[in-house]
Order: C-alpha cells, then sequence, then structure tokens
C-alpha cells in the first residue's frame, strides 16, 4: 500500500484548530452559555493569527 504523506504547514494546522474551536463551541453553547464564550474566544484568537499569516504570504 502507497500512502501520501501530507506535511501540513502551519496554517493548515490553525485552520483545523479553528474549524474544532467552533463546533466545539457551537455544541457547547446549548448546556453551557459561559464555556462557549470561553471557547468562542480562543477560535477568534486563532483567526486572526490565520488572517495575520495569510496578509504576509
Amino acid at each position: 500500500m502507497l500512502f501520501k504523506s501530507k506535511n501540513k504547514s502551519s496554517l493548515d494546522k490553525l485552520k483545523d484548530k479553528y474549524t474544532y474551536l467552533m463546533r466545539k463551541s457551537y455544541n457547547t453553547a446549548i448546556k453551557d452559555k459561559q464555556k462557549s464564550d470561553v471557547l468562542n474566544k480562543k477560535a477568534d484568537l486563532v483567526l486572526r493569527e490565520i488572517k495575520r499569516l495569510e496578509t504576509q504570504s
């Protein structure tokens, strides 16, 4: 079997982290709004970092 090893760039890793945090925030909002807000703020910081890296390229 052949496996293609795809090395993710730091930008791809940040995008995955952002997606994970937003999904978790959305699913948590049903039960705990405050925890959801904390996760959403973390996701916002990741999004800012993504935008910063994209403008550098």
